[in-house]
């Protein structure tokens, strides 16, 4: 296990200036304002080859340098602390346990990209550190680290907080635009993309939590330094959650290259009650379901997109052989019909198609024609969808029949078999 972004979670005050100065906090901004031009920080952060920890893993100083190019007075950054993806709870550790690291991250690349306006977008799931983060600013305001003129230097930065309902789809960058404006959190269709036209129209830096996290880090040790962590693609470390059927559950950090046989066996004890593994989720309810045959695949976002697989939010659920596949598929998929914003047609109406298929397959009413609609839905939703959240809704679905396509074909065989036999002694006993 590493920690480096997580170095002061439970060591600090979270919302004590003072203690996070005794461990460098804020000497990276400081740096910046002081001895930085904007420019040379979307530089630094470039050739740190950071990518974006909340999913997607785009280049983080490629998104910098988009929104610092454009032409506009009024430019905002927002940072996204939606954390909404079932068994997703990485960020949660950071919010509570060290908020400055976070701000200061936000603040940093406001001076950045030209920015003097920030959100912090927050689930309201989270009070606690929604309320850490609120005491968080006001000690930073008092101490002249946010506000007007930011220690005596021309650049000035405020950040509001707001919070969700608790809807899935505003975690999507677009949906929490929208909510955070004021209207329904509704994804909308790309181009124009936010740093662009974000946030009422202007340029918007939108950042996950624990990539802003990074941000003092990569300033204070320099970007060659970051990099000698991890692998030639994936620079730095990881935070992941991991929840299931498994000893230790909970948040770990870890430096991008580890296997999952290592993270499951090594660092999380294995499984509990020495039940056999059927497989571990990758990225959360959207993620795949990936076999044993694959535990020694790296946590490395490369190797990981050859298998046509994502790490999505960097959760890993563990479930053992005594599950049963389709009665979790269709949990997954519920979960994603009741969440759909109902805004584009592949993905409220494939999630509620592909729920009915796999309750007609789970009765023993399948035939093969379903498994042909069910991989046939699940390519419009993922080549059709308006958003993220359509798109990987039924990547479950689509992992599982490729890795265990037998026990679908099973299900639906051994059911023909019976109505067959039923039938046989049907026509036995009328003649």
């Amino acid at each position: 296990m590493m920690n480096l972004v997580s170095r002061l979670c439970g060591k600090i005050n979270p919302i004590s200036v003072k203690d996070y100065r005794e461990y460098d906090g804020l000497k990276a901004l400081e740096v910046c304002l002081f001895n930085r031009e904007p420019n040379e920080l979307v530089d630094i952060i470039k050739q740190s080859n950071l990518k974006g920890r909340g999913g997607a893993a785009f280049p983080t100083g490629l998104k910098w340098e988009f929104v610092a190019s454009e032409n506009n007075d009024t430019k905002y950054v927002v940072c996204n602390a939606d954390e909404g993806e079932p068994g997703t709870f990485k960020d949660k550790v950071l919010l509570e346990g060290c908020p400055l690291q976070i701000i200061e991250g936000m603040i940093i690349a406001g001076y950045a990209v030209g920015a003097n306006n920030g959100y912090i977008y927050i689930r309201g799931e989270y009070p606690r550190a929604k309320k850490l983060l609120i005491d968080a600013i006001s000690n930073l305001e008092k101490e002249g680290y946010l506000g007007q003129n930011i220690l005596g230097q021309e650049f000035s930065f405020n950040i509001e907080v707001r919070s969700g309902s608790g809807a899935y789809i505003c975690g999507e960058e677009t949906a929490l635009i929208k909510s955070i404006e004021g209207d329904a959190g509704r994804a909308r269709h790309k181009p124009p993309y936010p740093p662009n036209e974000g946030l009422w129209g202007k340029p918007t830096l939108v950042n996950n939590v624990e990539t802003l996290a990074n941000i003092p880090l990569i300033i204070n040790m320099g970007p060659e330094e970051y990099k000698r962590y991890g692998t030639s693609s994936s620079n730095g470390t990881k935070l992941i959650s991991v929840s299931g059927c498994v000893v230790n559950k909970g948040v770990f950090e870890v430096e991008f290259g580890i296997t999952l046989r290592e993270i499951l066996f090594d660092i999380c004890g294995g499984l509990k009650d020495g039940k056999q593994l059927k497989f571990i989720q990758l990225g959360g309810a959207s993620g795949a379901c990936l076999p044993e045959e694959l535990l020694d695949t790296k946590l490395d976002f490369d190797e990981l997109r050859k298998l046509d697989i994502s790490l999505g939010s960097g959760a890993i659920l563990v479930v053992d052989d005594t599950v049963d596949l389709l009665g979790f598929v269709k949990t997954t998929m519920e979960f994603f019909k009741h969440e759909s914003c109902g805004k584009c047609v592949p993905c409220r109406e494939g999630n509620k198609h592909i729920v009915k298929i796999l309750d007609r397959i789970i009765q023993g009413n399948g035939t093969e024609r379903d498994l042909d609609l069910l991989k046939n839905i699940s390519m419009v939703m993922r080549d059709c969808s308006c958003c993220g959240l359509g798109q990987a809704a039924p990547t479950a679905l689509i992992t599982t029949m490729r890795f265990f396509e037998d026990e679908y074909n099973d299900l639906i065989h051994h059911h023909y078999k019976k109505d067959i036999d039923k039938l046989n002694r049907e026509v036995i006993v009328n003649g």
